[in-house]
């Protein structure tokens, strides 16, 4: 029996790190590609440039070389998309818009697994999410997030609470402070300096009461009831659930 060659080794990380300016060509793999026309391949090569599928199928490694491409080898790996259009599946949509496909020009978001834990695409997907430890790698827009199990930055936390006021980290500066009202007057949105927010919404007081954490232009809400939403600072306007708020001096 044929061995083997380990894939996604740190040298594989090192090289394409260091070839950063240059074509990306994974080798050898089962590639899902999700595309209608072009489906699943065997021994399939996939080629990334300047963030998107260049290429894909047998037969691209003959021209690495010719076009100085960093070859990370993926015999027994199934190659798939990181990123899935379910409306794209469901509905039909023109080929290669957007992600959700890994076919030409297509953006290059792919995820990678051994072949034992890809017998089909349904358990790829499935042990992507509920193993991600043992993905081989992940890659945005051609750049890798996550290697060899491991993801290459921080994972996003979830903001933590501090002190007796419910605050947390990212309070906002002066200039944010305040009551931001929409161009309507419906929606009257108060950040106050211990990080709470207290919305009047068609002149019903305390319609909406949370915390708030800001980070550069956007903002996260937490509601007391539970739920999560966002907004982004614009210069003077703030933008939140469809509504255009400008800030009236604070109370």
């Amino acid at each position: 029996m044929t061995d083997i060659p380990a894939t996604f080794t740190a040298a594989d990380l090192d090289a394409v790190l260091a070839g950063a300016d240059r074509p990306l060509l994974l080798t050898d793999a089962t590639v899902h590609t999700l595309d209608p026309v072009i489906g699943t391949l065997l021994h399939a090569d996939v080629l990334i440039g300047a963030g998107l599928v260049v290429g894909v199928g047998p037969g691209i490694v003959t021209a690495a070389a010719d076009d100085g491409a960093v070859v990370v080898p993926a015999t027994g790996a199934t190659i798939f998309p990181a990123v899935l259009d379910l409306s794209a599946a469901l509905a039909g949509a023109a080929r290669t818009e957007g992600p959700g496909t890994l076919a030409p020009g297509a953006p290059a978001h792919l995820a990678v697994l051994d072949d034992a834990d890809a017998a089909d695409l349904p358990t790829a997907l499935r042990a992507a999410l509920t193993g991600p430890g043992r993905l081989r790698a992940v890659l945005r827009d051609g750049v890798p997030i996550a290697w060899d199990g491991a993801a290459l930055a921080p994972a996003p936390q979830r903001p933590a609470t501090t002190g007796a006021d419910g605050g947390g980290a990212g309070r906002a500066g002066p200039d944010r402070i305040g009551v931001w009202v929409d161009t309507e007057g419906f929606l009257h949105q108060e950040l106050t300096a211990d990080a709470r927010y207290d919305e009047t919404r068609g002149g019903r007081l305390h319609a909406f009461q949370g915390r708030y954490w800001i980070d550069g232009d956007r903002i996260d809400y937490l509601d007391d009831l539970g739920f999560w939403a966002f907004g982004r600072f614009e210069g003077d306007t703030l933008h939140h659930a469809g509504y255009t708020m400008r800030r009236r001096d604070a109370r």
